[in-house]
Formats: structure tokens, sequence, C-alpha cells
């Protein structure tokens, strides 16, 4: 993928693609990524939409800023990051964390999102166990860096015999900023429960979820669906955690159905 084009928006200096023209498609990456996980996504719908997908705060391109950075602020960036790109309305997809960050963003701009597309995500907030294990997981990062986390968790990030998803997922992870992953999960341990949320949301959403996904199996996927009026729940076979990456072409089948059935 090339080069991000780069923006000063919230205060802070943002990395981002913005390819093709049409109907706003805002993909939102998860931890600790990069907005590269949507390459095969950028390439598939640029044809046909607006495709933009940002480096989140202390990620990929995007300035690092140490401590603590909760989902709003994420979210605000966002936004930021769209008035500066003259986009008011979009459709917000994003994968774990980025899933809840685009929950965070119908929160608080309801007005501004014509779709909503969750991926391998879950609403609800952390558990005192959560919380504890997140910090201690940024306190780690900080005191070891990227790669030993990333050698434990890679086989749970995608299903097996899958190389070439594999070694681009290794290589997001080992190449994100120790502090920003850092200050995301502290924030990401004081997230709010958006289970209650779920149940008012008024515009098409796509529930997504990889088969083997462990970090937030399928049942979590079908509770979302079951909340969400109207949802549509796809099960993407043969992929855990990242099934863009794993299974792009039924993943972007399902993507396409969702788009196309909002673009009538």
């Amino acid at each position: 993928m090339a080069t991000a084009q780069l923006a000063a928006a919230g205060g802070i200096t943002v990395g981002y693609t913005d390819e093709g023209s049409g109907s706003p498609l805002v993909l939102v990456h998860g931890h600790p990524f990069d907005r590269t996980m949507w390459a095969p996504q950028i390439d598939a719908f640029a044809p046909t939409h607006r495709v933009i997908a940002p480096d989140l705060r202390g990620y990929g391109e995007t300035e690092v800023i140490a401590g603590l950075t909760p989902l709003s602020t994420f979210a605000a960036d966002i936004a930021a990051l769209l008035d500066h790109l003259g986009v008011e309305r979009a459709v917000l997809g994003g994968l774990s964390m980025g899933g809840q960050i685009v929950m965070e963003y119908y929160r608080l701009f309801p007005g501004r999102v014509t779709g909503l597309v969750l991926a391998d995500t879950f609403p609800a907030a952390e558990t005192e166990d959560g919380k504890r294990s997140r910090n201690a997981a940024a306190d780690r990062l900080l005191a070891e860096g990227m790669k030993g986390y990333a050698d434990e968790v890679l086989d749970k990030m995608v299903a097996p015999n899958n190389t070439e998803a594999a070694d681009h997922v290794h290589r997001m992870m080992t190449a994100t900023s120790p502090e920003g992953a850092a200050a995301a999960l502290r924030g990401r341990a004081e997230r709010p429960d958006y289970r209650d949320l779920l149940t008012r949301v008024s515009v098409p959403t796509l529930v997504v979820v990889g088969r083997d996904d462990t970090y937030t199996p399928v049942a979590d996927a079908e509770a979302m669906h079951a909340a969400i009026p109207g949802s549509t729940l796809a099960v993407i076979e043969s992929a855990a955690h990242l099934p863009n990456l794993e299974r792009p072409e039924a993943f972007n089948a399902a993507l396409r159905a969702h788009l196309t059935e909002q673009d009538h």
C-alpha cells in the first residue's frame, strides 16, 4: 500500500488512505494493527466507493501520544479527519477495537453515520479482571516492546495455514509503537458498555465474525445481531480474528451486499 496521505486533524498529524469516489466508506483498524489491514477492501471497493482508512492515534503513520487514549478520543480524531476531508456522513466499519471505536463514534455522532459494519468485536464494558489484564499488557509492551506479544498471539489472530495473512499481521504488530499500543490498551480498559446503545441503532448494520475467532466468538456476534434492529450477520468460514485479511473474497462479498442494499 502506498505511503499514507497526511493531514493535521484533531490537533495531531494523521496518516490515512483516501481512494475512489462515491458513497464514503470509512474503515477503522484494530489493535495493534494499522490501516494496511484493510488493503483488500480498499482495492475491492475504491472502484465504487470513496474508501477512507485512517491510521489511529499511536498507530501506523499517525502521531504517537503516550499515556491513555480513550475510545472517545479515537472517535473524535476520525470526526476531525472527516471534517478535513469534507465528509459529513459515511458508512463506518471497524474490526475488534476498531469496532468498539465505531460504536463510540455512533454514540457521539449518530447523525453522521449512514451504516455500520461491526467485525470481530463485542459491546460489553471491561470486567475488573479485564482492566487489570489490559493495564498489565500495556506495562509489558512498554517494558519489552511488541515482538514477544506479536509472536504469542499470532496463531489466535489468523487461522492455520494462511501464511500470507499471518506474515502481514505479524509485520503490522511488530511495527506498532509500544507507547501508542499501551495508551490504547489503557483507554480500552475504561470503555463504556455499548449493549444498550446497540438496541437503538437505526442505520443498516452488518455484523461479521470469523468462524474460528476465539477473541470474539461467533456467540458474541450472534448476540449483537440479535440486539441490533434489522441487522445482518455474516460468519466467515476458515477465518479467525481477521477475516477481512484471511478470507477477503468472502468478507468482501458480505460487505458488498450490505453496501449495495444501502446504495439503492
